[in-house]
């Protein structure tokens, strides 16, 4: 009797051999891991680029548009910056560790940015400044770079590290969902995979 391959295949769930879960946020030590060999290779865009990633909790979109006027005030890197998301059109801030303000600082000094230049300009002509794919190949490659797969990680791994240890430590979901930028509660539960019923009953136990 033959096999009919054809309809074998199609009954093959879709997401078979795939990674479909959310991406797991970095561990301390692979944060440590990836930023010391960045600072060790003199690589000054990347060690900014992801500092300020990890920092800003940015999607990939508004990341990459950031301009040196957003976290320059003066002569100086400020500690607190706002920007408009463009997912939800809503204004969300974030901070500036000494360690961001010290790399992006090198970063623009070096490439000699103006303030209405953008931070992460593109080396390709077509493009003002890096697209979303070009800062997915850039992390994948610092993935690969410590050894981990990069198939387990994306651009949204280093938007969600911070707000889950964040989580973590202080099991504030307010807190969590201001600093991500999320008009909804239930959007940050999802977004760090944790039970409802917790969720809510943190919630409960948290003044807004």
């Amino acid at each position: 009797m033959k096999t009919n391959t054809f309809a074998s295949e199609r009954s093959a769930p879709w997401n078979k051999g795939k990674l479909v879960s959310q991406k797991a946020p970095l561990r301390i030590s692979e944060i440590w891991a990836i930023r010391v060999r960045l600072e060790i290779y003199g690589r000054r865009r990347d060690l900014a680029l992801f500092n300020l990633a990890i920092d800003s909790k940015l999607r990939g979109c508004d990341l990459v548009q950031l301009r040196v006027l957003d976290v320059v005030h003066g002569n100086h890197v400020a500690s607190r910056a706002t920007v408009m998301q463009q997912k939800t059109k809503q204004p969300v801030q974030f901070e500036l560790t000494a360690g961001t303000r010290k790399s992006l600082l090198e970063w623009i000094d070096a490439a000699r940015l103006p303030h209405t230049d953008f931070l992460f300009p593109s080396r390709i002509g077509e493009s003002p400044h890096i697209s979303t794919r070009q800062y997915a190949r850039i992390a994948h490659q610092w993935f690969d770079e410590i050894g981990s797969d990069p198939t387990a990680y994306s651009t949204h791994t280093l938007r969600r590290t911070k707000p889950t240890l964040i989580y973590r430590r202080t099991k504030n979901l307010r807190a969590v969902q201001l600093l991500l930028g999320h008009t909804r509660l239930e959007s940050t539960v999802r977004y760090l995979g944790i039970e409802v019923d917790d969720a809510l009953e943190m919630a409960e136990q948290t003044d807004a």
